[in-house]
């Protein structure tokens, strides 16, 4: 099973493609020095096995090393990330 996290800014979306095939995406909108997470999805096969929170943090990660952007979590699942990981509010917009 191979594993590959890209973000795809043409789509507005970073994905975790397994073997190929989209497995996991949160997609975003940018507003000036924000960026909106408002949806994520993971393939109802793929569903379970912790894939929506490995794309969550991949796009946190990347937002945070590439951009001065604040992260507004629009989506709940995204939301419910930062509840779980408190040590990275310092990068949420409120």
């Amino acid at each position: 099973m191979a594993k590959e996290m890209v973000h795809q800014s043409d789509q507005s979306r970073y994905a975790l493609l397994i073997d190929g095939e989209l497995a996991s995406v949160v997609d975003y909108r940018i507003n000036e020095n924000q960026i909106s997470f408002h949806h994520t999805y993971t393939a109802p096969n793929r569903r379970g096995q912790g894939l929506a929170g490995e794309i969550v943090e991949f796009a946190v990660n990347d937002v945070e090393a590439n951009s001065e952007r604040r992260i507004v979590p629009m989506c709940w699942y995204v939301g419910v990330w930062f509840d779980e990981h408190p040590e990275r509010a310092e990068l949420l917009s409120r």
